[in-house]
């Protein structure tokens, strides 16, 4: 039965100024990927083992035991379907778990990559292919519950025996209880345990160990191990995030991962070419979660633009026909910037992805002259987008008005499963004072005299600067607006001159008798402010040069379009920063009002197009209000009608409770 297309979003989609496929492909990569990912995706959508019933109205433990049969499902099907290339089954896992987590997520993510990263030959072996196929489920136990992002303050320890040659491990306080990994409450029976290492009386800090928590076989905790789920969180109900506590429990020397750093069997310990080298996986997932937020922050526009398209409501002029909510202009300043960020921040999250795995490759030849920018790149670039995308998925839902309350437009949903990225994998304030502090040391390269390379290559134009107190840096204003290049080189400036100031403010601390240590927390709102604008810089800069390299002149005018917007969005939400020191003048500031103003009239009839081009399935955006066809109203009705509480006409409570009341009348 053919289905019958909102006559809304048909003349949206007949008015859009260029092919969204064009658009699709370039995202995607290359044609050969979009055919290849749709084939993946129809390969789900078409097989009756994925069908499932609407999570939203099922219990906590009913969509954990979901959760756990699609992802038992899952490894089958992949193996089944005979796909291996790492973007095939981040695809399928996508379409498949749909907007919900899964509880082996973490087996994928960051149990396998850190074994990869930090194992030997002989470890990858061992556990290798039977974590791949579920027979070994593993987690990955950093956070415990008094530590998290400060990861020196970890309490669990790792202490050799070589009589023995075994490793004890120990939660000597309730503070050390390993506390929120996902998967380790319920479903996983190993887990990679980050430990202050202990041989021969002294401590060698944070290393990683795959311990045995449960019995193959029968699922139990082994001796020495209490592991449970920690209970209802704000949104991850399909996930058991657990505690662990370990009670002088005992593994083998072979279990500490040795690819970097080694304890030899009489308690010799051998340290690696860089300690940083430990915290591989940390940085991977930061990388990976810049695309994450990118997919959904897009998601969510999706939603919000196709609602936004059918929604007719209120009066432009008295008299006329409720216009489309998209027609007006709060509208489109609510939902166009969002909309180019969520491009934008797809952009930067090809660049980290391509870039970690670069300078991995780089690593593994011994060559880790990137890795400090790596670790600060992508640190405060998890921060910036995680932020923005949050805030941006909730304004999102807002601006769905009251059906966007409603877990049927699926953007509560969305929002609870990405909130958590504010703070898992480093809080965010954290994560921007790491950043800051490869930017102080490489501001303080610059002015000894010394060239840097990469992101932060824009401080070379400061060596001739001598920073004094009082004294930063006079930058020249006539920066054009109206071109991505020249608002790329304002917030280059911006960038470089927060930089300075910050420099500036905490060589005046540390100048007044203080310790480094207390100069630097009474600068860090600085610090701050001055990464914040880095990673802004960074953004904008990479939008910037993704243009140059698309050869479709009507994709390329959109996409322009988005650019500027995004650009010219910043600076009004920051206009303080880009007015001091005369980066831009007044005038420049009232042309970017200005200027915003026509560009969101120039998106309007691209909008819908615009979203399509992410290709999202239904099924993947599970939204009522975000549907292709655009038959809201009668999929609204359809869905609150398979509400449990609607099975009866008289829900047994009035029995119970209320009819008791009303027997007097």
């Amino acid at each position: 039965m053919a289905v019958t297309m909102n006559q809304d979003l048909r003349r949206e989609r007949a008015a859009a100024s260029f092919i969204p496929e064009l658009l699709t492909h370039i995202l995607d990569g290359s044609p050969e990927k979009t055919r290849r990912r749709r084939e993946i995706e129809n390969l789900i959508l078409n097989d009756p083992d994925f069908q499932h019933e609407d999570l939203n109205f099922l219990s906590r433990s009913q969509r954990y035991e979901v959760a756990v049969r699609k992802s038992a499902t899952m490894v089958k099907k992949i193996r089944e379907f005979g796909i291996s290339d790492p973007d095939e089954i981040m695809w399928f896992k996508k379409l498949h778990m749909s907007n919900f987590p899964e509880p082996v997520g973490l087996n994928f993510s960051m149990f396998i990559p850190t074994l990869l990263n930090q194992g030997t030959t002989a470890q990858q072996e061992k556990w290798l292919l039977s974590s791949k196929g579920l027979e070994i489920i593993g987690t990955y136990t950093q956070t415990e519950l008094g530590h998290g992002t400060h990861l020196r303050g970890l309490e669990t320890t790792a202490t050799y025996d070589p009589e023995t040659q075994e490793f004890i491990l120990n939660s000597p306080t309730v503070t050390s209880i390993k506390w929120w990994p996902g998967g380790l409450g319920k479903t996983s029976n190993h887990a990679i345990v980050l430990a202050q290492l202990y041989t021969k009386g002294k401590c060698y800090g944070l290393h990683a160990f795959i311990v045995p928590i449960r019995e193959i076989g029968t699922h139990k905790p082994l001796p020495g191990i209490t592991v449970g789920d920690i209970g209802p969180k704000f949104g991850y109900d399909e996930v058991d995030n657990g505690y662990l506590k370990m009670d002088h429990y005992r593994i083998p020397r072979e279990n500490m991962l040795m690819k970097h750093a080694q304890v030899k069997p009489d308690g010799t310990y051998v340290k690696p070419m860089s300690n940083k080298l430990t915290y591989g996986t940390m940085v991977f997932i930061r990388s990976v979660l810049v695309g994450e937020a990118a997919r959904c922050l897009a998601k969510a526009c999706t939603i919000a633009i196709r609602y936004s398209a059918v929604r007719h409501q209120s009066e432009i002029k008295p008299g006329e026909p409720e216009p489309q909510i998209l027609d007006f202009q709060t509208q489109q300043y609510k939902l166009f910037p969002l909309l180019a960020t969520a491009y934008a921040f797809h952009f930067v999250g090809d660049y980290m992805k391509e870039t970690y795995h670069r300078i991995n490759e780089d690593i593994g030849h011994g060559d880790l002259s990137e890795l400090p920018e790596l670790h600060a790149l992508s640190a405060g670039m998890k921060a910036f987008t995680s932020w923005t995308a949050n805030a941006a998925i909730e304004a999102c839902r807002m601006a769905c008005g009251g059906h966007g309350y409603s877990h049927c437009s699926g953007l509560p949903n969305i929002y609870v499963t990405f909130t958590p990225t504010c703070t898992f994998e480093g809080e965010n304030t954290v994560m921007m004072l790491q950043t800051a502090r490869f930017l102080m040391k490489s501001f303080d390269q610059v002015h000894s005299g010394k060239l840097v390379c990469g992101m932060v290559s824009y401080l070379n134009d400061l060596q001739s600067q001598r920073i004094q107190p009082q004294q930063v840096a006079v930058w020249p204003a006539g920066v054009d607006i109206n071109s991505p290049e020249g608002l790329t080189e304002a917030y280059k400036l911006r960038a470089a001159r927060l930089v300075e100031m910050a420099a500036k403010n905490l060589q005046t601390e540390v100048s007044h008798r203080k310790s480094k240590e207390v100069a630097w927390n009474l600068t860090s709102v600085d610090l701050v402010r001055a990464s914040e604008a880095h990673c802004h810089y960074v953004v904008v800069k990479l939008f910037s040069e993704q243009l140059l390299k698309i050869q479709d002149r009507s994709v390329q005018a959109v996409l322009r379009n988005l650019c500027l917007l995004y650009s010219l969005y910043g600076i009004s939400q920051k206009a303080g920063d880009f007015l001091q020191e005369s980066i831009l003048t007044d005038s420049q500031i009232t042309q970017v009002h200005q200027r915003m103003k026509e560009l969101l009239t120039a998106i309007r009839p691209d909008a819908v197009a615009l979203v399509d081009a992410f290709d999202f399935r239904d099924a993947s955006l599970g939204s009522v209000l975000g549907r292709y066809d655009g038959n809201v109203y009668e999929n609204l009705f359809e869905w609150a009608k398979t509400s449990p509480l609607n099975k009866a006409e008289v829900h047994e409570s009035y029995y119970k409770h209320l009819k008791p009341l009303q027997s007097k009348l």
